[in-house]
């Protein structure tokens, strides 16, 4: 039976007569166009009459060459961006890239003219652009499954192996092989083992706020689970204002469980999200006891984030807990959700406008929760930023005008004469709500939370400390998302001429030099002796050095081909070797943080795949030589050996991830040079 056709319309207002339109004539000289108007035709294009400079030329033959066209266009973009070779867009009074890198703007008298004739009054939004036509090609990217495109040459001698091309598909580099994500026709786990739902359901739908509160662990537990995120987590992820949360924190369990009852829902989300967070890293006598509890607090977090309506509505507290359940997540092997959980939450920061300035923006609200804000936008920004470093995928929070320097620590605060002493109550925002599209005149200033104890109070020099550090890693992040992130995401190379890898590792190289001294020490024997006395601060130094070593071995490592570009490998070494050394550090210094942190086992199984296969290449130029003789060599192969002893006698964490990073070191190293 064959299938019905649908029979044409009577009348054809777009059919026969619309193609004729279409198709002129060629005695035509002109196209037509919607208006009526005649556009030239090519061989008009082509001539001088068209307005476009030329010159011609004879060739020694005696016969006609093609006019040659000149380029007669102005530069718009900025003078800091075109002398740096990065993408401008334009904005008056500063263009995005250099708020981001904090210089000065300048542009030319004709682009400013330019840009007053066209009433361009506002900054354009930064946009990744599109790969250019000869970049565009089917992704060539293999996945750590596909092994039999990843073995030796049959034809090469014994410990000799064709060295790997470089493709527009391997953004940039050879060496980086993280399979591409929703790539496939069936469904299927992108980044993590496990496939299930990463929120179990426990709740009935009449339960309520009720329901989750009368899940709590007692207090002495959930005191317990509080100071091991305060001693775990927040030393790496220092958002959440410790006085105001413990303020809130100490009022909650002092209340009757009439009271408890009706919480604020992100209220409870916070704290169970921390309640899931510190019990990760608790030592349970079995990774499925302790994946068991962790899993069922984070569920709670979760159903009081939709008993909150957290997808149309937003506060600070709802978004702590989203950014705490983004890591928890990772953690428990759900890269995947994670990474769609994230883009949730990366559009209610944008809603809540932490991505703007509290001083560009008309908000009135205190220099603390000014600072608060700042904090979160930070933290949404480095974990969009990292994480999609390391999957390969587009950066998400590319629109702020917030300054890395407009954060400061309190101290400074009540030094400029600010009240500090008052913490602030978590504002709601909801989206949908009329009161924020027209708030009322006479609305009431929210009710002021009391001042939390004095043993909840932060040092200055720590709280000095955490400035210090999310200021190096905010300044490390927009570094690494101009230059890293977005190339990488749309498989480009990440440089288009050898001049400018060298500029931009140069860059790379003045920013960490920039950073505190406490957080470039790489010494492991004062690094050991620091962790009796400041654990905080040496946790701090090793997340620092394993993203900055991690992203400074991609750049090393990124070659292209067609403008002569080629892969560092010396260089590329050298970083790797301090990246995987900083989880070794882990390791060592604090044991069951390095089976917890997905996205620093990540990292180091990342980096020693690398080296294994740097280490398989016969390079080109005698600068960046490494041969079997040489001490970076036997360096580096001890980093790949110790990375595969390691992921083999790992008793904790998820043996079936464990199993397939194993399998892919293994195989990569057999590959050396002997």
């Amino acid at each position: 039976m064959s299938l019905p056709t649908h029979p044409a319309p009577s009348s054809d207002p777009y059919g026969l007569h619309a193609r004729q339109l279409a198709s002129p004539s060629p005695g035509l000289v002109g196209t037509a166009q919607s208006d009526g108007a005649l556009t030239p035709s090519p061989a008009e294009a082509e001539s001088p009459a068209a307005g476009t400079l030329t010159t011609s030329s004879n060739t020694p033959d005696g016969s006609y060459s093609k006019p040659k066209q000149k380029r007669n266009k102005p530069t718009l973009s900025c003078e800091e961006c075109v002398e740096r070779k990065t993408k401008c867009d334009r904005g008056r009074p500063k263009c995005l890239s250099c708020m981001k890198r904090q210089t000065d703007c300048h542009y030319t008298h004709i682009a400013n003219l330019i840009a007053s004739a066209k009433n361009n009054d506002g900054a354009k939004a930064r946009y990744v652009t599109k790969p250019s036509i000869k970049a565009r090609k089917p992704n060539s990217l293999p996945s750590y499954s596909d092994t039999d495109s990843r073995r030796p040459d049959s034809s090469s001698k014994s410990g000799e192996y064709a060295r790997p091309k470089s493709s527009a598909g391997s953004a940039g580099s050879p060496y980086f092989t993280s399979s591409l994500p929703f790539s496939r026709s069936t469904p299927s786990s992108i980044f993590g083992v496990g496939a299930q739902h990463p929120f179990s359901n426990y709740w009935t739908c009449a339960g309520g706020i009720a329901e989750v509160v009368g899940v709590l662990p007692s207090k002495e537990q959930a005191d317990i689970l509080i100071a091991k995120y305060f001693e775990v987590i927040d030393p790496v992820y220092p958002f959440i204002h410790r006085r105001t949360f413990f303020s809130n924190y100490d009022r909650f369990w002092a209340q009757p469980q009439a009271v408890k009852n009706n919480a604020d829902a992100d209220l409870l989300a916070l704290h169970y999200a921390m309640y899931a967070l510190g019990t990760q890293f608790m030592p349970y006598p079995t990774y499925a006891e302790r994946t068991s509890s962790a899993e069922f607090y984070a569920s709670a977090a979760n159903q009081a984030l939709r008993i909150y309506s957290y997808l149309n509505r937003a506060s600070l507290r709802s978004l702590s807990a989203m950014i705490l359940l983004t890591y928890f997540l990772m953690n428990d092997n759900h890269a995947s959700d994670a990474y769609a959980w994230s883009g949730i939450l990366l559009r209610q920061s944008y809603a809540m406008r932490l991505h703007r300035d509290p001083d560009l923006i008309d908000l009135d609200i205190s220099q603390v929760e000014k600072q608060a804000r700042r904090r979160i936008w930070q933290a949404v920004f480095f974990q969009d930023t990292f994480l999609t470093v390391l999957l390969k995928l587009p950066p998400t929070a590319t629109h702020s005008d917030v300054q890395v320097d407009s954060l400061v620590d309190e101290a400074r605060l009540r030094n400029d004469g600010f009240d500090t002493e008052i913490p602030f109550q978590s504002r709601v925002e909801n989206l949908m709500s009329i009161h924020v599209i027209a708030p009322p005149d006479d609305a009431a200033p929210p009710v002021p939370s009391p001042k939390s104890p004095s043993h909840h109070a932060v040092t200055p020099a720590v709280d000095k400390t955490d400035v210090d550090y999310i200021r190096s890693m905010w300044k490390l992040g927009h570094l690494v998302q101009e230059s890293i992130s977005s190339p990488m995401s749309l498989s480009l190379p990440l440089v288009s001429s050898p001049r400018q890898k060298t500029s931009l590792v140069s860059n790379f190289r003045a920013l960490y030099r920039s950073f505190p001294p406490e957080l470039t020490n790489l010494d492991f024997g004062s690094l050991q002796a620091e962790v009796v006395h400041n654990p905080r601060g040496v946790r701090q130094n090793l997340f620092l050095t394993s993203n900055f070593f991690h992203c400074l071995m991609i750049l090393q490592a990124s070659e292209n081909d067609e403008t002569g570009v080629e892969c560092n490998v010396r260089g590329s070494l050298e970083a790797a070797h301090e990246a995987i050394w900083s989880f070794f550090k882990l390791v060592r210094f604090f044991d069951t943080d390095a089976t917890v942190w997905w996205v620093f086992q990540h990292r180091a199984f990342d980096e020693a795949l690398t080296i294994a296969r740097l280490l398989t290449l016969q390079p080109s130029t005698s600068d960046s030589a490494v041969t079997v003789n040489d001490a970076l060599y036997a360096k580096c192969k001890t980093d790949v050996t110790s990375m595969i002893e390691l992921v083999k006698n790992s008793t904790r964490g998820n043996l079936d991830m464990q199993k397939s990073r194993l399998a892919a070191l293994e195989e990569a190293f057999e590959r050396c040079v002997v």
